[in-house]
């Protein structure tokens, strides 16, 4: 299939991160945990103490969590794709919904993305709508309809391996916000390399009600009937007539579930930072989420950013719409953030530097510097 309607504002763009690998499909579930280690001592033997980054995990407000699958979810999985030039209008649907060996029709947003230059087509759906459409392994997975509620990407197992893309990574959309890859699955879409929640795709500007899916007999659609309601210029794919007989399993990955693996997650936005720098800032300002402040300058949250210099630097680590000074899961991606921004990726006197402006004392520097050096010979 070529590829979709392109989005209505510029072309967007998800830079991929290159050599980047992932196992296709799956389940992949990382739980949230709790606080984080106490760090090196500052005199004697510098290594972290119990309990270690790995035990602790970081806390949030909870987020929205969709029920297991079971005999509520009857998948119908689609037999025809097609692809409308324009909105596909309500009496047409009525009028597909009336074609012979048609059972059922949804009609869904959809759209062209670039990745490092190379198109992806993306439906974009209500996924308590769109469960039902999936093939039942993946209809009975929670963690992938809770990931696209709280608007991230799910990716067909094809198109991760094809694109390289890696599970729980955050690509920045060009001119638009940072869209992360939480889970993938066979889709059995054919042409389609991933779904987005309906929210997620106005975000992103593709084209609404210009996909349909339609379900009934096997092989009995008729494709030239569907074209010729739609319209000059549309697309109609017809899909497997049965699932797949070993589809990929479901994979998932949603927050970080420790500290450790937050720092190390973070840190990969900032080529050449180590995530122990992050560590030690983490265990300075907040000994890692235990004191949130305010502080009596007015710094906030486990990373304590001043609120000026949040509105600059803050992210929306974890996807979920907010930029959330007091989340460590947006935090500490945007200490990365602002490290990164003054040279921090560097090495040497630049990241000292960095680190400075972090927080302007050297003594801070030295300390910071001595506590990652705790925590590289910690964790080696």
């Amino acid at each position: 299939m070529s590829p979709l309607p392109a989005a209505r504002s510029a072309v967007l763009l998800i830079v991929v991160v290159a050599a980047l690998t992932l196992v296709g499909g799956g389940l992949a579930v990382v739980l949230h945990e709790q606080d984080l280690t106490a760090a090196a001592a500052q005199d004697g033997d510098p290594r972290p103490e119990t309990p270690r980054l790995d035990t602790l995990v970081p806390t949030a407000q909870p987020v929205q969590e969709f029920g297991q699958g079971g005999p509520g979810i009857t998948p119908t999985p689609p037999k025809m794709l097609a692809i409308a030039p324009a909105v596909v209008p309500k009496q047409t649907r009525f009028a597909l919904a009336a074609l012979k060996h048609v059972e059922k029709v949804a009609v869904v947003d959809a759209g062209s993305v670039k990745v490092s230059g190379t198109a992806i087509n993306l439906l974009a759906v209500e996924p308590q709508d769109f469960r039902s459409w999936t093939p039942k392994p993946v209809a009975d997975q929670p963690e992938l309809w809770s990931a696209l509620a709280r608007g991230e990407l799910v990716a067909d197992s094809a198109a991760v391996k094809r694109l390289g893309l890696r599970l729980g990574a955050a690509y920045q959309i060009d001119g638009g916000p940072r869209l992360r890859v939480a889970a993938s699955a066979t889709l059995g879409l054919t042409g389609v390399d991933g779904i987005v929640s309906a929210e997620t795709g106005r975000s992103l500007g593709l084209m609404p009600g210009v996909a349909v899916l339609l379900h009934g007999k096997a092989g009995t659609i008729s494709a030239k009937g569907v074209k010729k309601l739609l319209g000059k210029g549309s697309q109609v794919v017809a899909l497997g007539a049965e699932s797949p007989k070993d589809p990929a399993p479901a994979k998932a990955v949603t927050r970080p579930g420790s500290y450790l693996e937050l720092y190390k997650l973070s840190a990969t936005r900032c080529p050449g930072l180590s995530w122990t720098v992050l560590a030690a800032i983490g265990h300075v300002e907040s000994s890692h989420g235990r004191n949130n402040g305010p502080s009596s300058a007015g710094a906030l949250g486990p990373m304590q950013f001043m609120p000026a210099t949040w509105k600059a630097y803050g992210v929306d680590g974890d996807g979920d719409g907010k930029r959330d000074i007091w989340s460590p899961y947006d935090a500490v991606p945007g200490a990365a953030n602002y490290l990164c921004a003054n040279g921090a990726g560097k090495g040497g006197e630049k990241l000292r530097k960095a680190i400075w402006f972090y927080n302007h004392s050297w003594e801070y520097v030295n300390k910071v510097m001595g506590l990652a050096d705790a925590y590289a010979r910690g964790y080696a």
